[in-house]
């Protein structure tokens, strides 16, 4: 099975490059390759990459150079390759916006698992968080979250606030049961007492308000000895 993700190769020693291409390839990866940095940048105006392996010592404009030009607008992980194993020099590359540093000669089993554990990181953390949905509509009923509008058999309900917010939450986690506690405690963000019918009061309120019989609701369900839930 194919990986998604494309590695883009920026070495001016030819041998190297196709020598991690061909590890790159068996573990599913797409390949581009670069041999100087200017050459890499202009391959990333115009292709996708999702990680580079990029050597320090090259022409017209060494790795340096070219990873702080990278930086500038893009965050793929950057894997610098050098001879020099100073302490110094990994510094150098990791504080110019490389974030792993691979001194030549290396295995290339090892640098495929750098590789791996750096996309790793990178695809998580690059996650689009999915958005709650503006416009929850069941039924009859359309729920705005973001106007805070309520449209019932295509007339608007005025709601509280609070009326709003519990609606929302049923509505939002349609069929699941919602304790007394655990609804005030969403709502009010406050510690529940035992004894407070405030919830009660406001299930009742929001039901002369959406449903057709308050008496015999279709939407918000009482679950005796549980809580309440919302139904289509």
């Amino acid at each position: 099975m194919l990986n998604k993700e494309t590695v883009l190769i920026v070495d001016d020693e030819k041998e190297i490059s196709d020598l991690i291409e061909i590890y790159l390839k068996n573990d599913g990866y797409n390949v581009l390759k670069a041999y100087d940095g200017l050459e890499a940048i202009k391959i990333l105006e115009e292709k996708e990459v999702h990680l580079i392996i990029l050597d320090i010592m090259m022409p017209k404009m060494d790795g340096i150079q070219a990873c702080m030009k990278i930086r500038e607008e893009k965050n793929m992980p950057i894997i610098m390759l050098s001879a020099k194993s100073q302490d110094m020099d990994k510094i150098i590359g990791l504080s110019t916006g490389a974030d792993d540093y691979v001194t030549k000669p290396f295995n290339p089993l090892e640098l495929m698992a750098r590789v791996k554990s750096q996309l790793r990181r990178y695809t998580r953390l690059n996650t689009p968080v999915q958005k709650k949905k503006d416009v929850i509509e069941i039924g009859n009923i359309s729920i705005n979250v973001a106007t805070h509008e309520v449209i019932v058999d295509g007339k608007e309900v005025k709601l509280t606030p609070k009326e709003f917010d519990i609606l929302e939450l049923l509505a939002r986690n349609k069929g699941i049961v919602f304790s007394t506690q655990k609804i005030f405690e969403s709502v009010w963000k406050e510690d529940y007492l035992e004894s407070d019918n405030t919830v009660m009061v406001h299930i009742r309120k929001i039901r002369e308000k959406i449903e057709l019989d308050p008496r015999k609701p279709q939407y918000i369900k009482t679950v005796w000895g549980v809580g309440y839930k919302f139904e289509s």
